[in-house]
């Protein structure tokens, strides 16, 4: 696959360290206690229990108990009513996928050393590793009309990860895991819009943690760290106090007609069609969100503080046992 050549203003540089920070919100969280961490906090709450998570499945995965189960299905509601404000369509996706879309999104490996994605043995199906491979593959083979640009989509599901090649990294708590819970955006638009709309996408995604109140940063990815399928990419790391550094929550990519060239997705304005551009992001990936819930808002006293815009729909203040 010949990746998708870079945009003029990402910087050239072969891996993360060439990535740039391009702005900091917040202050990152002060203590006058020593912090602990998710896994701490989760196991004296009782709201993350990832022995019996490796028990019933392998390393890798967790049970969220108690407020945290109640935590994500807040985060999902209070994500989805702000994205179907913004004209979003909602959306839940299928979690198994055929090979064509896998390999048209992007997502296909070079190599099985380099595979990512999950496959069902003996039939032609695949575990999603985000909403984004369904999402952009459900046009496959379609014309829209121009009148129906931009199409935009909110996609919640389960995204399943081999990680391959990070053994080692992450593994205490549930940064790294095999399977987590993601609402994903994805429009489809006119090639003038694409660069307009990936910017949207970003203060999404910067709205979301300023009302979370978490700290964050903003880091412009460099060309040896884009990927085959973008063209720009910006991520968000929000502040891990235990870790005393940033992490990533969330990204968003403009891959412009990268996607829609393999997948045959045009549009038709007049009597002309053209291939249009898909940008995709994430707008919460909840497992490292409730991490950074978890960590940011603890207090001395061992109980973790709700998030003000997560209240009403736990119907409290804070987590204590």
């Amino acid at each position: 696959t010949v990746p998708n050549p870079a945009f003029d203003d990402v910087p050239i540089a072969k891996g993360e360290s060439g990535n740039q920070v391009l702005k900091k919100w917040g202050e990152p969280t002060k203590f006058s206690f020593i912090p602990q961490d998710h896994v701490s906090l989760g196991e004296k709450l009782d709201l993350i229990d990832i022995d019996r998570g490796t028990k019933v499945s392998q390393s890798g995965f967790y049970f969220l108990k108690n407020e945290c189960a109640l935590l994500e299905l807040a985060l999902i509601s209070y994500v989805m009513g702000k994205l179907v404000k913004r004209g979003f369509v909602p959306v839940i996706t299928p979690e198994l996928v055929n090979e064509k879309i896998i390999g048209g999104t992007g997502y296909k490996a070079r190599s099985e050393k380099e595979r990512q994605i999950y496959k069902v043995e003996g039939e032609d199906l695949h575990l999603i590793a985000t909403a984004e491979i369904t999402l952009v593959g459900q046009h496959a083979n379609e014309i829209l009309a121009a009148k129906t640009l931009p199409l935009k989509y909110a996609g919640f599901s389960s995204c399943f990860r081999v990680e391959r090649g990070s053994y080692g990294k992450d593994v205490r708590g549930i940064i790294r895991v095999h399977e987590f819970d993601k609402v994903e955006m994805v429009t489809f638009c006119k090639p003038g819009e694409s660069k307009k709309f990936h910017e949207e996408f970003l203060a999404i995604e910067e709205e979301i943690f300023q009302e979370l109140k978490i700290p964050y940063q903003v880091i412009l990815i460099c060309s040896g760290d884009l990927g085959s399928a973008a063209a720009k990419k910006y991520d968000v790391e929000a502040w891990v106090p235990s870790q005393n550094k940033y992490r990533e929550v969330t990204s968003t990519s403009n891959t412009t007609d990268f996607q829609a060239r393999r997948l045959n997705i045009k549009y038709k304005e007049k009597n002309a069609t053209e291939l249009l551009h898909t940008i995709n992001g994430t707008a919460c990936a909840i497992g490292r969100t409730i991490i950074a819930i978890l960590e940011n808002y603890q207090q001395s006293d061992g109980t973790v503080l709700i998030p003000e815009v997560l209240q009403p729909f736990l119907g409290k203040e804070k987590i204590s046992r």
